[in-house]
């Protein structure tokens, strides 16, 4: 194991966290090839192999599952280290590792830019994706923050409401609802539907609604992309729905139109979230407290100005 190196074990933690050498490059910016070579070199040094391929699956060994926690302790032990270092630098130097909801790409990083001008020494990751993955990154304290307006079931988390997240039906400016006021719920289920992938909390929302209400929608097209939706809504090809803070842009405001539907808005918060009883480091704790107080003004002002 002296001849293993850091590098190498970040990256068969990672494989070993996805049970998988693409989605592990993936993360890490690198090759397949070279994770695959990384993997190799590291299995050379421990002198066991620490992945065995059955099928298509990929499960660890019993080397490979004593390594894979020795990682998780010695990179928690080096994250404190480093915070450690930042507290005693008062915030000169530091890492800052986010995860954030697809909706709240569209203000969290407004709030990090003024946050980074403050703090210009801090080393900002923010991972964007949806309520599944985000809830896999919590589970397995991938971060430091998580802001997502779906809350995990069965977590013990630290829940801090940020600020008001509302889902509402977009359809484009030339469709005939359009015009029309408080549209029964049930007319939907004429339109055609695009909706967001499997696993977003977005589309787990809306799916509740219906269901509650008894009402089957036909879906034309599944996208994992809030601004593909957007784009698909103002070609004609459906209508769907989104977070109201999707609508950033006057050029798409003026293509894409709010329909005023029965139960609509459905009411959402984003929140703050982490482990409970996580200890955040000075890092963490000072960009929480600025999540809080000036960054939930600044984001609920925006919210205002586009309305």
């Amino acid at each position: 194991m002296r001849q293993a190196t850091l590098h190498q074990l970040k990256v068969f933690e990672a494989v070993a966290r996805h049970n998988s050498f693409t989605r592990a490059a993936e993360e890490l910016f690198l090759t397949q090839p070279t994770v695959s070579m990384q993997v190799k070199q590291l299995a050379k040094a421990v002198g066991l192999p620490l992945f065995e391929q059955v099928g298509k699956r990929l499960y660890l060994t019993t080397a490979g599952k004593e390594l894979f926690g020795t990682c998780k302790e010695l990179f928690e032990k080096l994250s404190l280290f480093e915070s450690t270092i930042a507290d005693l630098k008062g915030l000169k130097r530091g890492a800052l590792r986010l995860s954030v909801i697809t909706t709240a790409k569209y203000i969290i990083p407004r709030l990090l830019g003024l946050f980074s001008q403050r703090y210009p020494g801090i080393d900002i990751s923010l991972k964007v994706t949806n309520h599944e993955r985000i809830s896999d990154r919590l589970l397995t304290n991938q971060d430091d923050i998580y802001v997502m307006s779906q809350l995990p079931q069965d977590f013990d988390i630290a829940i801090h409401p940020f600020l008001e997240n509302p889902l509402v039906v977009l359809a484009p400016r030339s469709h005939p609802l359009v015009k029309e006021k408080n549209i029964p719920l049930k007319r939907l289920a004429d339109e055609l539907f695009i909706m967001r992938e499997p696993g977003s909390g977005t589309r787990q929302a809306v799916q509740k609604l219906f269901d509650e209400h008894g009402i089957s929608v036909r879906v034309k097209l599944e996208l994992g992309s809030n601004e593909a939706i957007k784009q698909a809504i103002a070609g004609g090809l459906g209508i769907s729905v989104l977070s109201r803070h999707t609508l950033t842009s006057e050029s798409m405001n003026r293509e894409i139109a709010i329909l005023d539907v029965e139960h609509f808005p459905i009411h959402r918060h984003w929140y703050a979230v982490y482990p409970a009883g996580k200890q955040l480091s000075i890092v963490a704790q000072t960009f929480f407290d600025y999540l809080m107080h000036e960054g939930k003004a600044i984001a609920e002002q925006t919210f205002l100005n586009g309305l």
